[in-house]
């Protein structure tokens, strides 16, 4: 191949097809096996595009459905780190921070840049798009619990004040969101899904 950029734009894209590999704690809605980050991804861009209109504050819905497609990408060297596992965080950004710098740059200089830049803001949350995000991500994985009676809280004895403390950033961007977090959450603990 002649194309010297082409050939990086399409080894780095079968390089992410690795993602469909890595595999969360979080089960299917439908319960029937866990989902993977190529899954997870694409179901918080249609999260963003969805429930934008719940942002306190205007966000580039363009920009956050970015965030959420590249935010995982890391996890194809670094593995996925059970939110609720503390000696897994004991490096966890070590870990990603290396495979950002070999996984973006397998690009182009200029779109291994971007993705890193979008990648970078994503982690440090600062922006209100990065917030709004970060937000779906944590959100996700709570409505797939609930619908799947609270698998991955269960089998990791996770309460319910540990959701509400790992989760409050979305009443800081949605309180919307954040009302249906602690609605469904409770009845969860009604459920018998998970443990005050």
């Amino acid at each position: 191949m002649e194309n010297e950029r082409l050939k990086k734009q399409i080894e780095f894209l079968k390089e992410i097809d690795k993602l469909k590999q890595v595999f969360r704690q979080t089960l299917l809605m439908d319960g029937t096996r866990h989902e993977n980050d190529a899954e997870h991804s694409w179901h918080l861009a249609m999260m963003a595009l969805v429930l934008s209109e719940y942002a306190s504050e205007k966000i580039d819905v363009s920009h956050v459905i970015k965030m959420v497609l590249v935010h995982d990408i890391v996890e194809i060297d670094a593995g996925d780190t059970f939110v609720y596992d503390e000696k897994g965080y004991e490096d966890k950004a070590e870990r990603e921070k290396k495979a950002a710098e070999r996984l973006f740059n397998i690009l182009p200089k200029d779109q291994a840049d971007e993705i890193k830049a979008l990648w970078e803001e994503f982690e440090e949350r600062k922006t209100k798009d990065a917030k709004f995000a970060s937000a779906l991500d944590r959100m996700q994985p709570i409505i797939h619990n609930y619908y799947t009676n609270g698998h991955s809280w269960r089998e990791h004895g996770v309460k319910s004040h540990q959701v509400l403390e790992r989760n409050k950033i979305v009443s800081e961007i949605a309180p919307e969101l954040w009302q249906f977090i602690n609605d469904i959450l409770e009845d969860a603990i009604n459920k018998g899904y998970i443990e005050r």
